[in-house]
């Protein structure tokens, strides 16, 4: 399989360093979600997991939830109601949302708290290794004493703290050295949650949360790192800089997996700008099915525009599926042959998660299954739910599969505030 890594800016030949295969991809801040940008991401995270899967791998996923954040306390003053209730209930919320996307479960969904004690470990080994400097009751992680940093955004500095500033950098923090440096550990503000640390109370940086957990559950070295590709810059690049000096691992990541932005209304689709489109709204009218397939229609890191009107081809190619792989078949005629099919499908997916061709590959089955004569098309059938499967579709089968149910169901133990609305 060959696909595209963010730090090399090439595609290339993705060989797992060996069983199971680690992959991480970084979660959801739970203040307000699921829209469809959401769902791009896990949905392709999930179409490659399971083409890996049924590849012959096993897989070990983890997907965080950074359920402390600046934008998480400001929510939560804002409609006046405990932090930690907000991002239970949000997150109860995604989860749902998963489930009724038949979306495979991560193997480990840890909250960034959690992780508090590996989390200041880290931040006091930052210290000690000169990467990082205490100032003011926060630890701020020193840029200029990394000589590697930007290796994955390629960035220059000057348009490094333009993006930083716009996704949560404080340039003006008049603890910092330089205003790029970004925060480890925050000191508590008034009536903000805190955890003790050798610093004084306070809570963690955003990137030090999932470089952490990474490390935790998956080690020095993950085979793939997923996220949107507004991630890219500061967020994994900081993962980057605050692991491979601690570990001596290199690289932290083999492959970097970014899923292209969304957009809606002619702008990138986000809760800052209010273009929203949920997608427990969307369940509402089509399928799991149509939408898993309207979303897999489009190469996961080109960007596209959301548009109802292409929500209708989507379910009336699930319907085709479905009818594909429900017709009565004649089991005593010769079976119909499919093994081109398989290996369109496997050229396809190896080529850089090339989804809309592969769906292709699904279309031409189902009308090949549709329109055979005088065979057995039993075995094309179950070759074709097998391909589906792939995508995430149940077809027939309708009901969502039991690992993803159980499996989420599980992990919904672990926020137990029960969602309001």
């Amino acid at each position: 399989m060959r696909l595209y890594n963010s730090q090399s800016q090439t595609v290339e030949l993705f060989v797992p360093r060996g069983e199971p295969v680690t992959i991480y991809v970084c979660g959801i801040t739970p203040y307000d979600t699921t829209h469809v940008g959401h769902a791009f991401t896990y949905v392709m995270a999930d179409v490659l997991i399971r083409y890996l899967e049924w590849s012959g791998h096993t897989v070990r996923y983890v997907q965080n939830v950074t359920d402390i954040d600046d934008d998480i306390l400001r929510r939560a003053a804002e409609v006046g109601e405990p932090w930690d209730r907000l991002g239970n209930r949000w997150t109860a919320h995604f989860i749902r949302d998963m489930q009724q996307l038949n979306v495979r479960p991560p193997d480990y969904f840890p909250r960034a708290t959690s992780a508090i004690p590996q989390i200041i470990e880290s931040v006091q080994a930052l210290l000690e290794a000169g990467l990082a400097y205490e100032s003011g009751g926060s630890v701020y992680y020193h840029v200029a004493a990394n000589p590697h940093f930007g290796r994955l955004s390629h960035l220059p500095p000057d348009q490094m703290l333009e993006i930083a500033n716009e996704r949560g950098n404080r340039p003006d923090d008049p603890h910092k050295l330089d205003p790029l440096d970004f925060v480890l550990w925050q000191a508590q503000a008034p009536g903000e949650p805190a955890w003790d640390s050798p610093w004084g109370p306070g809570r963690p940086g955003w990137h030090i949360e999932c470089s952490t957990l990474a490390h935790t559950y998956l080690g020095a070295t993950l085979d793939l790192h997923g996220g949107g590709s507004d991630l890219i810059f500061p967020h994994h690049e900081c993962e980057i800089a605050q692991l491979e000096p601690l570990t001596g691992a290199h690289p932290f990541v083999r492959c970097w997996f970014h899923t292209a932005m969304v957009r809606h209304q002619g702008e990138k689709m986000s809760k800052s700008l209010g273009n929203l489109v949920m997608v427990r709204d969307l369940l509402q009218t089509v399928s799991a099915d149509a939408l898993r397939l309207y979303l897999a229609g489009h190469h996961y890191r080109r960007e596209w525009s959301f548009e109802e009107a292409e929500l209708d081809p989507a379910a009336r190619l699930a319907q085709q599926l479905a009818a594909a792989a429900s017709l009565p078949s004649d089991e005593n005629s010769p079976p119909l042959e499919t093994a081109h099919f398989r290996e369109r499908f496997r050229q396809a997916m190896d080529d850089d998660l090339n989804t809309p061709a592969a769906l292709d590959v699904l279309v031409d089955l189902a009308t090949t299954i549709q329109t055979a004569a005088g065979c057995n098309v039993a075995p094309a059938q179950a070759e074709l739910a097998g391909l589906a499967g792939v995508f995430g579709l149940r077809l027939h089968a309708g009901d969502i599969e039991a690992r993803v149910r159980s499996g989420w169901a599980a992990h919904l133990r672990n926020f137990p505030v029960e969602e309001s609305r």
